[in-house]
């Protein structure tokens, strides 16, 4: 909203615009890119339908997950195995992603 804007005056003039807003009652959303899956619970929805054109607006704290059949690696993780092995952060995401997000067997696996 606008700074010192009335919110019925709003209402009206979004109306004259055709923008028409609802709050959902969500309980969760989750959005998944072809990296992760972000998660949103108790999330507030903001639904805005503009001249038959529907929007969402999410409002909340993510969590993030892994997609089905990969594990989430922190990027804390890929530094230290990255350290410790003395190889790239590349290749540290790899072994952890092969020992499972196991540091210590990801750091085995490239020393040895």
């Amino acid at each position: 909203m606008m700074p010192g804007g009335n919110p019925r005056q709003m209402k009206r003039m979004m109306k004259k615009m055709g923008l028409d807003q609802n709050e959902l009652d969500a309980q969760k959303v989750v959005i998944e890119t072809s990296e992760k899956k972000l998660v949103f619970d108790d999330p507030q929805v903001i639904e805005m339908d503009m001249k038959g054109q529907k929007m969402y607006q999410v409002v909340g704290e993510p969590r993030e997950e892994a997609l089905e059949g990969e594990v989430l690696i922190p990027d804390e993780d890929i530094e230290m195995v990255s350290e410790r092995a003395g190889v790239s952060k590349e290749e540290a995401e790899q072994a952890l992603k092969e020992a499972d997000g196991e540091p210590a067997e990801a750091i085995i696996k490239l020393q040895s």
